[in-house]
């Protein structure tokens, strides 16, 4: 069956993930709180983030810039979350 959750990136309810996707407390209220559309969403994000800011996910304070993306992104909190000014997805027209 199914697990349903109010989604906060999507803000309907919709299929839940199906295991925890990240550490710790942080992981626990994302799998109570965010879909799998919203995680997929997020993951997407995540990779842009990374390419447009040239992080390195073996590098501490790459990581902790990337949390502060995704608390941004998935529940509105801090400053982080928006995608940058200017970016222009692949193949997007000038």
């Amino acid at each position: 069956m199914t697990r349903i959750v109010e989604c906060v990136v999507l803000g309907i309810p919709s299929d839940g993930l199906e295991r925890v996707p990240y550490p710790g407390e942080l992981g626990q209220r994302i799998f109570k709180n965010v879909s799998a559309e919203g995680w997929k969403q997020w993951l997407e994000r995540q990779t842009m983030i990374i390419n447009e800011n040239a992080l390195s996910t073996v590098d501490p304070t790459s990581l902790a810039l990337i949390e502060q993306h995704m608390l941004g992104f998935l529940f509105k909190e801090g400053d982080l979350g928006q995608q940058p000014s200017g970016f222009k997805a692949p193949g997007a027209k000038k």
